[in-house]
């Protein structure tokens, strides 16, 4: 790679310049220029901020301030999208300007060390796309459905602000700083910036909580395609669909984006109206109604094959394929609200927020209902995939604030969707369909005579309504459909029926939400599995250094194998036994992955630290603080709290009394068998959340010690930077999803120079 002392970029006076080749058209837009775009504020420019400030405002008065009896859905549209909007151009620019400084004169790892397999040059809409589809899997669907409990403000208030302050943050600088550091896992990341002690315990906690998480994820998936020839068709189809995307822009029509996503959108539509003609038939049902022992079975394959496969062939054209549906989708339900403006008649703030015994889950408001929304607003299994697949995909720096930042954002407004679908339903009907079947009596006779006992202001549901909703949906019940996805469908359902079809769409609407949740979540299994194989390999290799090679096939076969074989293992228990396996776990998920954010933060600050950045390191500490209080608390809560429906052991204790009694039946568990399972899963769930929060403990106070250091050492020079060495890049690319007008004239330059001089060529695209 040739490098010249003549700097082209216009940027030598800058520290640690770049040199680039004098061969080339410069890897990255003038500095002065690119200022000088970012601060000219011209007379339009500034009617136009204002009136998105003005917007936003009125919105968020709408929601948080007036409280008359109903609430109009469209204001939460308003109110989010414009505070996106802020965070994004204003927010995510100071952290770019101020902390990670990103320099496009820089080779990227996808450059570098370009293998075709795992290092991949990737297009930045792609990758976007790749990137989103990640990250959304069940917990924006599922955790806003089930905070709703609490009512409609809390959660609207998370779900937004914190993505802007914390999540979206989280994800931007964990892309960073991994991709400097040649595309690490976030276990590796804390090892080295941590040291012995907090960097084994952040291995260690990250390798168990993916395992549960990935897990978690594929029995969303099972229970969502189990006994549905159209999801099964339909999501199956997607596979051969994404091998001729990858196929087709590798070597067919290298860099002919647009045009394959076309194709891609096109044959996506057949395949989902396809699904619904194949279920409709005698042999499609035949063919396509798996159980889910199978579809368990097939998804453990499919996460094998995935996480070996090339990135580019299978795992970035599946992603990217089916993040034109999920957006689509939400981007269709904020028109429909919109355009049909359905008023919510749930409270800011319910009658649960105040208590510890709610229906749908327990626990105060706080901390449970920011553990109960993880995804969305913060989320600490978005910091393994921005330290796995991403950076070692991105072909330049400054495209990180774009996919990180901007990523998150679009996973904030996916959650917000799924609050309001979930509240624009009767307040009575959400109750009936969220609550165990040990409240509801799995009937509509006993269900609505359960609800109606709450005494919930403005609900008297009947009998009638939950057998019609039922019949309009084409399901035998709706009664105790918990989980979330089923509530979600219903409420896109409600809403799209008002605004395409009527009543008799209801059905199709439906059926059309529960496949769609099912792509959205299998998104998550295969970039989850590639990404646990990343962080085994990376942790085997501090003893075995050949492991830390990601193109090494073995080592990344065997690492695969491993993790599948864990994920999988607990997955068919739980599909076999609904009181074991990964029902076990189900409970640990939302703490455990807000114990994952706290570690990808702590990292965050010790590298910010490191870097000499004090003046803002509060925009690290700030949701470093918040995410710590509340895992902390929330884990104490569930350790120590003596009230049975809220903490593990003492529920234990309560079961085990109750076998002890010779009882043959106790709450919710009506043999001795499954109390018996209680107490089991109790004891596991109450000693993982002491390993979890000791663990996390041990990384924060390692962090915060890490910080403490690099202050007192600032200006010494001996912090050690773990950074990869500097090497010029010899390609450009845009940052965002519009190119500036300086970002053009730079591409037309590039446009003019041979394709034999340039680092380019369709294994790199």
């Amino acid at each position: 790679m040739a490098t010249a002392p003549e700097n082209r970029s216009g940027s030598s006076g800058r520290e640690g310049a770049v040199a680039t080749d004098p061969a080339l058209p410069p890897t990255a837009v003038d500095e002065a220029v690119r200022e000088s775009e970012d601060s000219k504020w011209t007379p339009g420019k500034i009617a136009l901020w204002a009136a998105i400030s003005l917007l936003g405002g009125v919105a968020w008065f709408m929601l948080a301030i007036v409280r008359g009896e109903t609430v109009n859905a469209i204001w939460f549209v308003f109110a989010s999208v414009c505070t996106y909007l802020i965070g994004y151009r204003f927010y995510s620019k100071v952290i770019e300007r101020f902390i990670t400084k990103p320099d496009d004169r820089r080779a990227t790892p996808a450059e570098y060390k370009a293998d075709g397999k795992d290092y991949v040059r990737t297009d930045r809409n792609v990758l976007f796309g790749h990137h989103f589809a990640a990250i959304a899997g069940a917990g924006p669907l599922v955790g806003p459905v089930i905070a709703a409990q609490m009512g409609y403000l809390p959660g609207t208030i998370w779900i937004i602000v914190g993505v802007v302050l914390a999540g979206a943050v989280q994800d931007y600088l964990v892309m960073f700083f991994s991709m400097r550091r040649g595309g690490r896992s976030l276990g590796q990341m804390a090892r080295e910036e941590l040291g012995v002690i907090g960097g084994t315990a952040a291995l260690v906690a990250t390798l168990l909580i993916m395992v549960i998480i990935v897990a978690i994820l594929a029995l969303v998936v099972v229970n969502a395609l189990g006994e549905s020839p159209w999801g099964v068709f339909s999501v199956g189809m997607t596979i051969p669909i994404a091998l001729f995307m990858g196929v087709y822009l590798r070597y067919l029509r290298p860099g002919k984006v647009m045009e394959v996503s076309i194709i891609g959108f096109v044959l996506l539509m057949a395949a989902i109206i396809g699904g619904g003609m194949v279920a409709g038939t005698a042999w499609g049902v035949d063919v396509f109604t798996l159980d889910k022992v199978t579809i368990a079975w097939g998804l453990i394959v499919y996460g094998f094959i995935a996480a070996i496969l090339p990135v580019w062939l299978l795992l970035a054209p599946r992603d990217y394929l089916s993040t034109f549906m999920k957006i689509g989708v939400i981007v269709m339900l904020a028109l429909a609200i919109v355009v049909v403006r359905p008023e919510i008649n749930v409270p800011a703030f319910s009658e649960f927020a105040s208590r510890e015994n709610g229906p749908v889950f327990p626990g105060a408001l706080f901390p449970f209902l920011f553990v109960t929304i993880a995804c969305g607003a913060l989320s600490g299994f978005h910091a393994l995939i921005s330290s796995g697949t991403t950076p070692k995909l991105i072909e330049k720096e400054r495209q990180t604030r774009f996919i990180g930042y901007g990523g998150m954002l679009m996973e904030s407004f996916v959650a917000i969707m799924a609050l309001v679908a979930a509240i624009s339903i009767d307040r009575g009907l959400y109750f009936a369909m969220n609550a165990p079947a040990a409240l509801t009596g799995g009937s509509v006779e006993t269900a609505a005579t359960w609800v109606n006992s709450l005494g919930l202001a403005g609900v008297n549901i009947t009998p009638e309504l939950l057998a019609e909703t039922a019949r309009n949906v084409g399901e035998h019940s709706i009664v105790s459909r918990t989980g979330g996805a089923p509530t979600l469908a219903v409420g896109l359902a409600h809403i799209m029926q008002q605004f395409i079809g009527g009543t008799a769409m209801m059905s199709f609407w439906y059926h059309f939400a529960i496949m769609f949740e099912a792509l959205f979540i299998l998104t998550a299994v295969d970039a989850g599995t590639r990404v646990a194989r990343f962080m085994l390999q990376d942790s085997i290799g501090n003893f075995v250094p050949k492991f830390k090679e990601a193109s090494w096939r073995p080592g990344a076969w065997l690492c695969t194998a491993i993790m599948v074989g864990a994920w999988g293992a607990v997955l068919l228990m739980g599909v076999t036994d609904p009181l074991g396996g990964i029902n076990t776990l189900f409970p640990l998920f939302g703490i455990a992955n807000q114990l994952l954010a706290a570690i990808a933060l702590s990292v965050c600050l010790a590298i910010v630290a490191k870097r000499g950045t004090f003046k803002y390191l509060w925009i690290v500490a700030l949701p470093l603080a918040f995410a710590a209080v509340v895992t902390i608390t929330a884990s104490y809560q569930k350790i120590f709290s003596p009230t049975p429906a809220v903490g593990y052991f003492a529920n234990n204790a309560a079961f085990s009394k109750a076998l002890a009694d010779g009882k043959t039946e106790f709450g919710t568990a009506k043999t001795v068998a499954a109390m018996e399972a209680v107490v089991r899963n109790t004891a596991i769930q109450g000693w993982l959340s002491v390993i979890f929060v000791v663990l996390s403990i041990i990384v924060i106070a390692t962090a915060v010690l890490a910080t403490v250091k690099a202050f007192r050492n600032r200006g010494t020079g001996t912090e050690r930077d773990n950074e990869d060495p500097a090497l010029p890049s010899r390609v450009f690319a845009p940052a965002g999803l519009i190119p500036t007008a300086a970002e053009r004239e730079l591409l037309a330059e590039w446009e003019k120079v041979p394709a034999n001089l340039r680092f380019e060529r369709a294994g790199h695209h």
